[in-house]
């Protein structure tokens, strides 16, 4: 499968009280886990949606520092009230067309393991369901990888939401993938997330 690899950052990060996604973590920056984690997926190419021109060259910065500049590419978009279905939908409508499946990362959450997304990619090559995402104590996390089939449907998304919904009802159309690691689930949404005071 030819598969792409979409990292929503186009929040204004509120709660966190603004550019959340340029906090300091680790060595870097927030958004720096998120990228490793969808460079070291099976993917053709990288699309970070960025609701800034700061965040979008923090990706560039850490895409070259990391060796994978030709892999990344950026989609700008304007943040609305409207919420992650504006990320989700110019994210899909930004991948060429010959991708087969896209796997969707969230920015916030930089703990996601890198050995996830490739179980995810040998799971739908391996059966003809229409998503794939891993599980944990019966409770699904991210990242998910979603055919093309679903991107009609994900496009009509509206509001601030993802595409929990979709997956919701696809009954044996979804591969849950069973994991051991928490950093399917866990996201940053305020400053103490992150030890920040």
């Amino acid at each position: 499968m030819k598969l792409y690899a979409l990292v929503l950052a186009g929040g204004e990060g509120r709660r966190f009280g603004g550019q959340k996604l340029l906090a300091p973590h680790g060595e870097g920056l927030l958004i720096d886990a998120a990228l490793a984690a969808a460079l070291a997926a099976p993917v053709e190419r990288v699309f970070v949606v960025a609701g800034s021109e700061e965040l979008a060259a923090a990706a560039r910065a850490f895409a070259k520092r990391s060796g994978q500049e030709a892999r990344l590419r950026v989609v700008p978009v304007v943040y609305a009230e409207e919420g992650l279905s504006v990320s989700l939908r110019a994210g899909l409508a930004a991948l060429p067309p010959d991708a087969e499946g896209a796997f969707v990362f969230l920015g916030d959450m930089p703990d996601v393991p890198y050995d996830v997304a490739g179980r995810l990619a040998q799971a739908l090559e391996e059966n003809p369901a229409l998503a794939a995402a891993p599980v944990l104590a019966g409770r699904r996390g991210h990242p998910v990888l979603l055919r093309r089939a679903l991107f009609p449907l994900l496009g009509q998304l509206r509001g601030d939401r993802g595409a929990g919904g979709l997956l919701a009802v696809l009954g044996g159309d979804l591969l849950q993938i069973e994991v051991t690691d928490g950093g399917i689930f866990r996201d940053v949404d305020h400053p103490e997330d992150l030890g920040i005071r």
